[in-house]
């Protein structure tokens, strides 16, 4: 017999709970029983499931908020840098 972990077990719940599949063929596409997907089912439910996923969403949506930071202080510098260089540097066309 083989001993799935905890993580193929939440990811196999969430398959047979969010994919509008039915729970027969979800045991079949992963090659585990009908029952020992039911019961992982009754096991891990929706509830943790949603946990996981609001973490999930709060790490990237911090990581994103770090890169949005990133990128308007690299705008922002650019855009300084283009003004500094437009006022020591006239264009040889302007009068």
């Amino acid at each position: 017999m083989m001993k799935h972990k905890d993580d193929f077990k939440r990811e196999a719940v969430g398959i047979a709970l969010s994919n509008g599949l039915s729970r027969r063929r979800v045991s079949s596409d992963l090659g585990v029983g009908l029952s020992t997907l039911c019961k992982w089912v009754s096991v891990f439910r929706p509830s943790d499931l949603v946990a996981a996923l609001r973490a999930d969403l709060a790490r990237e949506n911090e990581r994103l908020r770090l890169e949005n930071r990133v990128l308007k202080e690299e705008r922002d510098i650019l855009k300084n840098a283009t003004q500094f260089f437009a006022r020591a540097n006239p264009s040889p066309l302007s009068p």
